[in-house]
């Protein structure tokens, strides 16, 4: 008579998700029925990630069930779920369970749809562990005049009826008559079951409304068969027989309506599937419990739609103050993921935190989000954030620091070119060719200058500039102290009787060295620019939360190749005054110009595994850095020493004490 059961697994699983419980445990009774409720049930388990710490199987034998309750009992207690869902039916040994159950400690929030009606206890309820279960009982409508009867249903109406002789004797004092053992006397004609909720119901039971519609199947079947009799004259005032498989045939097909207006359809095939009323246990003082329904269920709802609760009428177990957490692992809130545990189920899992610019968003994520090349990760990890675009600008300390250093230094450099001019005509200006001194003194000052192109936000001219500009100041400063290098040699050589090298000298032939020596770094960098120029470009890995706007070279190729013709003049120079550092000349810089080299290549030397180890501004910076420190290497190294004596000793800056030198020289010498 009961609706099809094949949508119960699908509302539980509702029901489940619903709370967010996804460890649970399963008692069933051991029967056909039961094992396809499991079977279903685990299919719904598996599709919304449901896990079942254990299934208890109780058998149907009893006395084999009272030598393993124990070990059931132990399992439960002990378990982690605080949720247990219970299937089986009336005389089965589930019942023995449950009531057995009655009487421990631990608050369990049971989901059930058996019929027992577990309210009937004579425990008071607010102590029960039972109280707070949530039933899934058929729905139906309400059977006009049944809570009259109830509450005016008396032995005096029935007196047949042993059971009610035995409630009112019971509960309303009346005594048994001696003469017939079975009337009731002095009883109270005011007695009424609405009087005995811990007994009875006063909504029609499950059971009761299947037994309803049982008895009014029977008479619908009976009355088809006698419409399709012909009752003869000859027969008429006779009683009629039908065997039983002709009722079976008319009751196996019979579809009416009772009532209430519910369909009653006994065709298996054709019967719909039931939608479920959920009743919740409340407490109430002296022992009284009652079913209140809370929510209802059906299949026939659009997806997400079919679950209706209202969650705030629940009276959850005694313990529990808020809704019952059941879960194998705590959730994995926004900015973790989760790592699940080796040899357990899905539901049992540790929470980590999200990998380097990566972010999850919701709860319980499998895997972290990784963010866009123009987003980065809040501190939480849980949403992804804008990039500031930034660069080295003349605002930042470090870009104004540069921006000082590189001024502060071409302006030092300006003034001293301004005070070899001021002294052209001293002898120690004059030692080892202005014009190359001049020269040296203004490429500095570009060196200086040309670092300000790289400070302040790039565009596709100051990409280009940077790098042509470098390389072209720099060479012409390099070549100018192979060249004065060069003069120092030749005018030491001056004396000797070879006319060559007078000529060399006299000729301004080390002048050439600085033009040549430009021209083939411009042909480099003409030939970088031809084919791959430097472009504006973004770094968004260096610094968290910034997209930096730089400089890419274009070309390592060539940028390395400027940068290797640079080193290849350096290292020349550097030779070439080593080798003229101990020349007897009274102004030989030789010495001056091997260790402005030594510094210069030094600098370019570390700054090449520094530069590629740094990284956004950082690698901007350096390369300004080293600009500044090479090009006031040679700047000090060369013309700190000369401006000393122009400013501090002047007498030694003299044509007279040049003389005396000489001469004091070349007695020591014989």
């Amino acid at each position: 008579m009961a609706p099809k059961d094949t949508s119960l697994p699908l509302a539980m699983a509702s029901l489940m998700l619903h709370f967010h419980w996804n460890w649970v445990g399963i008692v069933i009774s051991k029967n056909e029925k039961s094992v396809q409720f499991l079977s279903a049930w685990r299919e719904e388990m598996d599709r919304d990630n449901i896990c079942v710490e254990f299934v208890h199987i109780i058998p149907t034998h009893i006395n084999v069930y009272i030598n393993s309750y124990h070990r059931y009992n132990k399992q439960i207690v002990t378990s982690s779920a605080n949720v247990v869902i219970v299937f089986g039916g009336i005389g089965t040994s589930v019942g023995m369970f449950l009531r057995r159950w009655e009487y421990l400690s631990r608050r369990i929030v049971w989901v059930t749809t058996s019929p027992w009606d577990v309210a009937i206890s004579k425990r008071h309820f607010l102590l029960s562990p039972l109280q707070g279960t949530l039933i899934f009982s058929h729905h139906h409508g309400e059977v006009s005049g049944f809570k009259n009867f109830i509450q005016t249903v008396n032995p005096s109406k029935y007196p047949e009826d042993i059971f009610l002789a035995r409630l009112w004797w019971t509960h309303f004092n009346c005594s048994v008559s001696e003469s017939t053992c079975r009337s009731l006397e002095n009883c109270s004609s005011h007695g009424s079951l609405e009087w005995l909720p811990w007994h009875f119901d006063m909504a029609m039971s499950e059971g009761s409304y299947n037994i309803y519609n049982a008895v009014h199947a029977v008479a619908h079947a009976l009355h088809e068969m006698l419409l399709q009799v012909d009752i003869e004259p000859k027969n008429s005032g006779k009683g009629l027989g039908f065997s039983p498989w002709q009722l079976h045939f008319s009751l196996k097909n019979l579809q009416f309506k009772n009532r209430i207006g519910d369909t009653v359809d006994m065709n298996q095939k054709r019967k719909l599937n039931a939608d479920y009323d959920i009743l919740n246990l409340w407490d109430f003082p002296e022992g009284l419990g009652l079913k209140v329904k809370v929510g209802n269920f059906s299949s026939y709802f659009p997806h997400g739609q079919q679950l209706s609760l209202s969650e705030e009428m629940i009276e959850w177990a005694m313990g529990h103050t808020e809704r019952p957490n059941s879960v194998c692992s705590s959730s994995c809130s926004p900015g973790f993921r989760k790592s699940h545990q080796e040899r357990k189920v899905l539901c049992c899992f540790d929470c980590i935190p999200c990998p380097e610019n990566e972010i999850s968003n919701e709860t319980n994520m499998d895997q972290c989000l990784r963010c866009a090349d123009h987003q980065y990760p809040n501190k939480q990890q849980d949403l992804c954030l804008q990039k500031a675009v930034t660069f080295l600008a003349y605002k930042d300390p470090l870009g104004m620091a540069l921006v000082c250093m590189a001024v502060c230094f071409s302006i030092l450099t300006a003034a001293v070119l301004g005070l070899f001019v001021k002294h052209r005509h001293t002898p120690i200006v004059k030692a080892n060719n202005k014009a190359l001194s001049y020269t040296l003194l203004i490429s500095l000052t570009c060196c200086f200058l040309c670092s300000l192109l790289f400070i302040g936000r790039p565009s596709t001219a100051t990409c280009i500039l940077q790098q042509t500009t470098f390389g072209v100041v720099f060479t012409v400063a390099v070549s100018t102290v192979l060249a004065k290098t060069t003069t120092v040699i030749l005018a030491f050589n001056i004396a000797a009787p070879s006319s060559r090298m007078r000529w060399l000298l006299a000729s301004h032939t080390p002048n050439v060295i600085v033009p040549v020596c430009t021209v083939i770094q411009l042909t480099l960098c003409g030939v970088w620019m031809g084919t791959n120029p430097p472009y504006i470009d973004t770094d968004a890995h260096s610094e968290h939360g910034h997209i930096i706007i730089v400089c890419n070279k274009g070309s390592l190729t060539a940028f390395y190749c400027v940068l290797g013709y640079l080193g290849s003049l350096a290292l020349l120079s550097f030779t070439v005054a080593f080798l003229a550092r101990n020349l007897p000349d009274t102004f030989n810089e030789a010495k001056f110009l091997t260790f402005s080299m030594l510094v210069f290549c030094s600098v370019w030397v570390t700054f090449l595994p520094v530069y590629h180890s740094t990284k956004g501004k950082g690698m901007v910076a350096m390369e300004v850095f080293s600009i500044l420190a090479s090009s006031a290497g040679l700047l000090g190294c060369i013309f700190f020493p000369k401006c000393y004596f122009i400013l501090l000793r002047p007498e030694m800056n003299s044509l007279h004490q040049f003389r005396t030198t000489i001469h004091s020289k070349s007695n020591n010498s014989h």
